[in-house]
């Protein structure tokens, strides 16, 4: 069995703002990457940004600054 652990997983209302996330990230090397949603969350969009939760301040504040809207940020065992 694969070994969960719990994530940070932030979702979307479309996937323009799960892109405009992960170009975000990547140009400051903000820790993360887009996944699929998982079951447990039903969301618009099906992509999602999951990290390990010591990253939620820093990734709050990309959201803020670049002005992207999260459908939700949950704490979810991936």
């Amino acid at each position: 069995m694969i070994s969960q652990e719990l994530r940070l997983v932030i979702t979307f209302h479309c996937t323009t703002d799960a892109i405009a996330m992960e170009k975000a990230c990547k140009a400051i090397g903000a820790p993360g990457r887009l996944i699929p949603v998982p079951r447990a969350i039903s969301a618009s969009c099906g992509l999602s940004w999951c990290a390990e939760l010591s990253s939620r301040t820093l990734l709050e504040e990309i959201l803020h600054t670049q002005e992207i809207q999260p459908q939700g940020i949950y704490e979810c065992m991936i």
